[in-house]
Protein backbone atom coordinates (compact mmCIF):
# COMPACT_ATOMS: atom_id res chain seq x y z
CA UNK A 1 0.00 0.00 0.00
CA UNK A 2 1.37 3.43 -0.93
CA UNK A 3 2.17 5.85 1.86
CA UNK A 4 0.75 9.33 1.98
CA UNK A 5 3.60 11.79 2.20
CA UNK A 6 3.70 15.21 3.72
CA UNK A 7 5.33 17.75 1.43
CA UNK A 8 8.46 17.76 3.57
CA UNK A 9 8.72 13.95 3.47
CA UNK A 10 8.28 13.91 -0.29
CA UNK A 11 11.01 16.49 -0.75
CA UNK A 12 13.31 14.69 1.69
CA UNK A 13 12.86 11.34 -0.10
CA UNK A 14 13.46 12.88 -3.52
CA UNK A 15 16.59 14.65 -2.31
CA UNK A 16 17.95 11.39 -0.91
CA UNK A 17 17.93 10.02 -4.48
CA UNK A 18 19.91 12.89 -5.97
CA UNK A 19 23.36 11.63 -4.99
CA UNK A 20 22.82 8.31 -6.74
CA UNK A 21 20.93 9.70 -9.73
CA UNK A 22 23.64 12.18 -10.72
CA UNK A 23 26.16 9.33 -10.82
CA UNK A 24 24.26 7.69 -13.68
CA UNK A 25 25.72 8.30 -17.14
CA UNK A 26 22.41 9.68 -18.40
CA UNK A 27 21.20 13.05 -19.53
CA UNK A 28 17.48 12.25 -19.27
CA UNK A 29 15.33 9.75 -17.44
CA UNK A 30 11.58 9.15 -17.42
CA UNK A 31 9.97 7.31 -14.54
CA UNK A 32 6.51 5.75 -14.57
CA UNK A 33 4.91 3.60 -11.90
CA UNK A 34 1.90 1.35 -12.46
CA UNK A 35 0.45 1.02 -8.98
CA UNK A 36 -2.05 -1.69 -9.93
CA UNK A 37 0.62 -3.92 -11.50
CA UNK A 38 3.32 -2.77 -9.03
CA UNK A 39 5.77 -2.16 -11.89
CA UNK A 40 8.29 0.66 -12.13
CA UNK A 41 9.40 1.70 -15.60
CA UNK A 42 12.64 3.62 -16.11
CA UNK A 43 13.26 4.94 -19.61
CA UNK A 44 16.56 6.48 -20.63
CA UNK A 45 15.41 7.43 -24.11
CA UNK A 46 12.04 8.45 -25.56
CA UNK A 47 10.81 6.57 -27.39
CA UNK A 48 12.74 3.57 -26.09
CA UNK A 49 12.55 1.54 -29.30
CA UNK A 50 14.08 -1.44 -27.51
CA UNK A 51 14.96 -4.34 -29.76
CA UNK A 52 15.76 -6.81 -26.99
CA UNK A 53 14.65 -7.53 -23.42
CA UNK A 54 16.76 -9.48 -20.95
CA UNK A 55 15.05 -10.87 -17.86
CA UNK A 56 17.16 -11.18 -14.74
CA UNK A 57 16.48 -13.55 -11.87
CA UNK A 58 15.59 -10.54 -9.69
CA UNK A 59 12.38 -9.53 -11.54
CA UNK A 60 14.12 -6.88 -13.63
CA UNK A 61 13.81 -6.56 -17.38
CA UNK A 62 16.71 -4.82 -19.08
CA UNK A 63 15.52 -3.12 -22.28
CA UNK A 64 18.21 -2.76 -24.94
CA UNK A 65 18.65 -1.31 -28.40
CA UNK A 66 21.78 -2.93 -29.77
CA UNK A 67 24.39 -2.67 -27.01
CA UNK A 68 22.75 0.35 -25.36
CA UNK A 69 20.46 0.00 -22.34
CA UNK A 70 17.41 2.16 -23.06
CA UNK A 71 15.27 1.22 -20.06
CA UNK A 72 14.54 -0.98 -17.08
CA UNK A 73 11.29 -2.57 -15.99
CA UNK A 74 11.23 -3.43 -12.30
CA UNK A 75 8.57 -5.91 -11.23
CA UNK A 76 7.23 -6.03 -7.64
CA UNK A 77 8.64 -2.55 -7.16
CA UNK A 78 6.99 -1.80 -3.82
CA UNK A 79 8.69 -4.76 -2.14
CA UNK A 80 12.21 -3.51 -2.85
Amino acid sequence: MAKKFKKQDLIKNCLSLVTDLIKLPLEHMWIDYDKEADVLYLSFRRPQRATKSIETDKDILIRKDGNKIVGLTILNASSR
